[in-house]
């Protein structure tokens, strides 16, 4: 008689088990790629804004040099974060003297810069370190509202210095009472020239003779 063989029962499910675990790893892969890109796009958005303020600042810097002198009115171009200087209505079509047209021009371009950059703020002060021929410019904006901490903001605002052991502390030169970069914004800090075509008399100190003023 012929013994009978024992026949293992069937296995199931092994391909519907390999199927979830492809797609698993499928999706940790689209995962990975998708946070890859979001910090690519979150690099590129802060180097455009940071492009945008240089260009912003060069604007300032053009429009003080078609200034008759600027220099003699470097007083006048101090401003802060909260000041929000309103247009002109009559503008300077048909002429400006030379206190017009700082306040035009710097109420034109303030609102470029409230215009351009996401809740765009903008600081103007002479540097306390005694250097009457330029202005030390700050811009502000808000970037990456998605991660707000401090470490990250400090890393990429542009008024910090780095020390040897790592750390950031707010960059010299600038007036720490008035014109520290906000709470919650990215600052870029650029000093720029500027221009004097009139010339001075030694007989009288700070004093700007012009043609025509």
């Amino acid at each position: 008689m012929t013994p009978k063989r024992h026949q293992s029962p069937s296995q199931r499910g092994i391909a519907l088990i390999e199927s979830l675990i492809a797609i698993v790893i499928t999706a940790l892969g689209i995962l990975g790629i998708l946070g890859v890109q979001m910090r690519t796009l979150s690099d590129t958005s802060t180097t455009v804004r940071r492009a945008q303020a240089i260009r912003l600042i060069e604007d300032l810097g053009e429009r003080m040099k078609v200034n008759p002198n600027a220099l003699a009115s470097i007083n006048s171009y101090v401003t802060t974060f909260s000041s929000e200087p309103t247009v002109p209505a009559a503008g300077c079509a048909s002429g400006c003297n030379q206190a017009a047209m700082v306040t035009y021009d710097l109420a034109v371009w303030k609102k470029s810069v409230k215009d351009t950059l996401p809740l765009g703020r903008a600081a103007i002060f002479i540097p306390p370190a005694g250097a009457s021929t330029q202005l030390g410019v700050m811009l502000a904006w808000r970037e990456n509202e998605r991660d707000s901490s401090a470490g990250f903001k400090d890393e990429i605002d542009a008024t910090k210095v780095r020390a040897a052991d790592s750390s950031l502390s707010a960059g010299g030169g600038t007036d720490k009472t008035s014109n520290a970069c906000p709470d919650g914004y990215i600052c870029h800090l650029q000093y720029i020239p500027v221009a004097g075509r009139c010339p001075t008399d030694s007989n009288f100190p700070g004093q700007f003779f012009c043609a025509g003023t």
